[in-house]
């Protein structure tokens, strides 16, 4: 049962992240193929995440969650913009 409950988890934040790289890839206007950006939405909200709770703020339910993600995603495409120059 617990096996089963850790990769539902695992299975909706890699959703969350891809909807997050989606709506961060819009939102920068990122000529990035979709496959980079729900990439960088996985890994921006991780990012994200981990950076907020260092300075102590924290995003609570599922709206959180993308919000949180897509902040995340939009640094990282910003990032990522400045790596390809």
């Amino acid at each position: 049962m617990n096996l089963i409950g850790g990769l539902v988890n695992l299975i909706v934040s890699l959703v969350v992240g891809g909807l997050c790289g989606f709506l961060a890839g819009v939102i920068m206007k990122s000529k990035n193929g979709i496959i980079v950006n729900i990439l960088l939405g996985i890994v921006g909200g991780a990012v994200a995440g981990a950076l907020f709770g260092v300075i102590g703020i924290s995003f609570a339910g599922p709206i959180g969650s993308i919000i949180c993600g897509v902040v995340g995603a939009c640094l990282l495409i910003f990032i990522f913009r400045l790596i390809k120059k």
